[in-house]
């Protein structure tokens, strides 16, 4: 009798019954393996955002790719090295993979791969037990080897072999422990743990961009703070991301500070869980602070922590191969998020288009790491300032209504002022544009007319033969 948990997996609409079908009828023994099925025993069921599938099977990948191709609608062999083929059905995305071993030498970053004959030693190889289960799609039972079934009960992450085997076959599981932590809100096993904090140097062989991955994961889960703790106490963040560590900065006993990593793992927390940038500009916004930190006499300062941060988060991004958009997104808010705080008295017309513009498209994440950004225990001050923030977007509306400061500008462009002064492109109409540009933000919108005044004006105190009358009056 199956499982009422596992009822729905064996829907003739859902891919483990229709390849069933496929390598069964073939003579291959094909199991449900990976993250279905430890989703499956915790009755997380089928929802809209599940549509892949994992499985293994004793048949070879060109085997496989064979049989995927009277399944699928695309098949894709471009993991064929590591034993895996991948094939899309409509919405269904599946990857079936040879059973194999893998591991990887002391100073390689690649695995290598060989084949195995049984589903056990294939889930021996798995990263923790609550993974290293199977489904056999002929009956439906459980294969569960390593007792994943009784750490799913008990809400622990253990490995399936001696935790020091399973990590030196694959270093990337040791910061992948802490995002299973942080998605599922498990806990480590103690010696799966210890073994970490032993082992953390052997992830240096382990390329930036797997190292990249695992890190977006775990950034954007439900309880990343907890998770990123655990990277920081277990010493693993040393080996990739050394600014986060240096966060828990000794606090000297006369001037005291805010736990700086504390509260850096709290704002993470706060933002929005699917934002991958907004969450890594809330884990980066203080690292500028452990390079900028001085004792005076009215307490500890980090005079432009912000400035130095950018530069810092840039520098880490880029070695952890983030794209480009992403490395620029994420620096700038680390640069603008104190900018609210240094308006204390109120927001001028000016002030707000200056943010706005400055902002850009960035401009509601930013907004919501300023309001993340606050977890003091004292309540008026927490008050205080998201009422600024409060008034701060009430200033937004209310001056958007009247000109269209989300796309600040002047009123003509480069090529208008390089035909009036009979110039090229360069530095001279790069300032004039500049100049324009800051009147708009000051004094609010203005005509063409007066654009050109400015121009001419420019022009003539800066040498440069009078361009006579604008364009617009001329006859």
């Amino acid at each position: 009798m199956i499982p009422k948990r596992l009822e729905f997996l064996v829907s003739s609409d859902l891919p483990p019954a229709q390849l069933h079908d496929v390598f069964a009828g073939a003579g291959h023994r094909l199991y449900l393996v990976g993250g279905s099925v430890r989703d499956a025993f915790l009755e997380r069921g089928l929802d809209d955002y599940t549509y892949d599938f994992d499985f293994a099977t004793d048949a070879r990948p060109d085997r496989i790719a064979e049989l995927l191709e009277r399944w699928g609608d695309v098949v894709y062999s471009v993991g064929a090295t590591f034993g895996t083929i991948a094939a899309v059905k409509g919405r269904w995305t599946v990857e079936v993979t040879t059973f194999r071993n893998e591991v990887y030498r002391d100073d390689s970053r690649k695995p290598q791969v060989s084949f195995s004959e049984d589903i056990e030693t294939d889930l021996s190889r798995r990263d923790f037990t609550v993974n290293a289960m199977a489904l056999s799609l002929m009956d439906m039972v459980p294969i569960d080897p390593f007792g994943g079934l009784s750490d799913l009960a008990s809400g622990v992450l253990r490995t399936p072999l001696d935790p020091s085997i399973s990590f030196s076959e694959d270093p990337l599981r040791m910061l992948r422990l802490f995002r299973f932590q942080a998605t599922l809100g498990f806990e480590p096993e103690a010696g799966t743990l210890a073994a970490v904090s032993q082992m953390g140097d052997r992830l240096e062989i382990v390329s930036a961009e797997r190292i990249r991955d695992e890190l977006s994961k775990l950034v954007v889960a439900p309880r990343a703070g907890a998770a990123l703790a655990g990277v920081v106490g277990s010493g693993l963040a040393d080996h990739f991301l050394p600014e986060l560590p240096a966060l828990a900065m000794e606090q000297d006993p006369h001037q005291r500070h805010k736990d700086v990593l504390t509260h850096t793992l709290a704002v993470v927390d706060k933002t929005r869980s699917d934002d991958l940038v907004l969450r890594l500009a809330a884990l980066f916004h203080d690292i500028g602070k452990p390079a900028t930190r001085q004792f005076g006499k009215d307490g500890v300062s980090f005079h432009h922590h912000e400035v130095v941060g950018a530069r810092m988060t840039r520098r880490r991004l880029k070695a952890l191969r983030y794209p480009r958009d992403i490395v620029d997104d994420v620096s700038r808010l680390v640069f603008l998020h104190l900018r609210p705080h240094t308006l204390k008295m109120g927001w001028t017309d000016s002030a707000v288009r200056r943010y706005v513009r400055d902002a850009g498209p960035l401009l509601d994440r930013l907004n919501e790491l300023v309001r993340c950004d606050v977890t003091t225990a004292n309540p008026r001050r927490a008050r205080a300032i998201q009422n600024r923030i409060d008034e701060l977007e009430e200033r937004i509306v209310e001056l958007s209504e009247k000109e269209e400061i989300a796309r600040l500008r002047p009123p003509i462009d480069g090529h208008q002022v390089m035909a009036y002064l009979g110039i090229g492109p360069g530095p001279i109409i790069g300032d004039i544009m500049d100049l324009m540009l800051e009147r708009r933000i000051d004094e609010g919108p203005y005509g063409v007319a007066d654009a050109y005044t400015m121009v001419r004006e420019w022009a003539i105190a800066e040498g440069i033969p009078d361009p006579g009358a604008p364009p617009d009056e001329e006859e």
